[in-house]
């Protein structure tokens, strides 16, 4: 399939693309081995694509009283709880409180800290950093098209669709008052409250955010705000998203090239890294399947049956069935370039190094406590056989990754310091 044909049915697949069964489950992503020894997710697909599916038409519903969503082409509406529904001063003080650091104990970091703009709302370090110098056992991942995640985290269904209708708004009470590992670390609501409400400005942002609440200023209402304006944080503008829309000279050959192999049998990249937001882990508005999926990459082997190191052991940690271990979401690769160190433990410094670790079809760690070779793990992913590159091909596959970044979003002012412009 030639690179534009793909790319417009890329856009017309993420606008309309419902699956028939309607039934959730929660299961790792066994991929099925076909005749051809290649695997699939989808069926093939054999059809003139027009030209109208790169036409951007905002979906119905785009327009919320005096909220409107801001979508690049291609994207559906996400999935919004009946009980914390969009609204402009509502995301406002979301934002306001996403960078207010009196949102910690210590009153030294907010949600910002770790999660930076400039980084795609991630902080460049391996494991995170709590507000009293704990140091976490993995990386924040990127606030990035959150709108559209069926399950957050690195590896739980605790909050997930399938576990909650507001799974952004539950998740908030883990950095704010989780003591494993310690993030914010308030202890209960009423300190915040209290704090909240001994800040002027605080009471007329929360009524005009919740205008029918009688006593607007609360934990409650806190995790709905930040969660609103999380969910405004949509990435959708780098060069191969013009290039899907229809600029052909959005991309250069080189990256082109990357394309063609991220999307090609060889490397396999696409089954996991998949639609608008390059994951397999997506939901929206209308799409009728709930799908959670995970996968082991072998990035460990401690003991030659698949092990991972504790406590990053996987959905396997939750779940203790054991054919989970070492099961994580693949995370979207939006911005991927600024998001450096990577794997949910940060332990693989760069792109070049991703990319070492697929081609030999999982890690291997010659020495030290977590010793041993992925490639042999009997948990990893089917999809995990390996491949070779030349020097030119990896150089293009790392350029199409680069062509992932969005500057208009990592720039953007609507998600920028509001406490810096006063």
């Amino acid at each position: 399939m030639s690179s534009r044909l793909h790319a417009a049915l890329w856009l017309m697949l993420a606008t309309y693309a419902c699956d028939d069964a309607s039934d959730a489950s929660t299961t790792p992503h066994d991929h099925e081995d076909h005749e051809d020894g290649h695997t699939h997710d989808h069926p093939d697909v054999d059809a003139a694509v027009s030209q109208d599916a790169a036409t951007h038409v905002p979906p119905p519903g785009s327009v919320i009283g005096d909220f409107r969503w801001n979508l690049p082409k291609g994207f559906p509406l996400p999935v919004v709880p009946e009980d914390n529904p969009m609204s402009t001063p509502k995301v406002e003080l979301g934002r306001r409180l996403f960078y207010d650091k009196r949102l910690s104990s210590n009153e030294t970091q907010s949600c910002a800290s770790c999660h930076k703009q400039e980084l795609a709302f991630t902080d460049g370090r391996a494991t995170g950093l709590g507000s009293t110098g704990e140091a976490h056992p993995r990386g924040p991942m990127a606030v990035v098209n959150l709108a559209y995640a069926p399950s957050l985290t690195w590896s739980s269904v605790k909050f997930s669709l399938e576990q909650t209708q507001a799974p952004l708004e539950q998740q908030m009470a883990a950095p704010l008052y989780g003591i494993e590992p310690i993030e914010l670390g308030l202890s209960n609501t009423a300190m915040i409250e209290q704090r909240l409400r001994d800040i002027p400005e605080y009471a007329g942002w929360f009524s005009a955010a919740f205008p029918d609440d009688n006593d607007p200023v609360s934990a409650g209402n806190l995790s709905k705000a930040i969660a609103a304006f999380e969910r405004t944080l949509i990435s959708g503008n780098s060069a191969y998203d013009r290039y899907m829309a229809g600029d052909d000279a959005a991309l250069d050959e080189s990256q082109l090239r990357g394309y063609e192999l991220f999307n090609g049998e060889k490397l396999e990249c696409f089954h996991c890294h998949s639609q608008f937001n390059l994951t397999d882990n997506v939901h929206w508005q209308g799409k009728s399947e709930l799908e959670l999926r995970y996968h082991n990459t072998g990035l460990y082997n401690l003991d030659g049956k698949g092990a991972y190191p504790e406590p990053n052991t996987g959905l396997y940690g939750e779940t203790r069935n054991p054919r989970h271990m070492g099961m994580f979401k693949a995370p979207t690769l939006r911005n991927v370039a600024v998001t450096a160190p990577y794997m949910h433990d940060g332990s693989i410094e760069t792109l070049s190094e991703v990319l070492d670790h697929y081609a030999a079809g999982g890690r291997t760690i010659k020495e030290g406590p977590h010793a041993g070779v992925g490639s042999k793990s009997p948990l990893k992913d089917t999809l995990m056989r390996g491949f070779k590159l030349t020097d030119q091909e990896r150089a293009d596959v790392i350029a199409f990754l680069e062509s992932l970044t969005d500057e208009e979003f990592l720039t953007n002012p609507a998600f920028a310091d509001p406490w810096l412009e006063r």
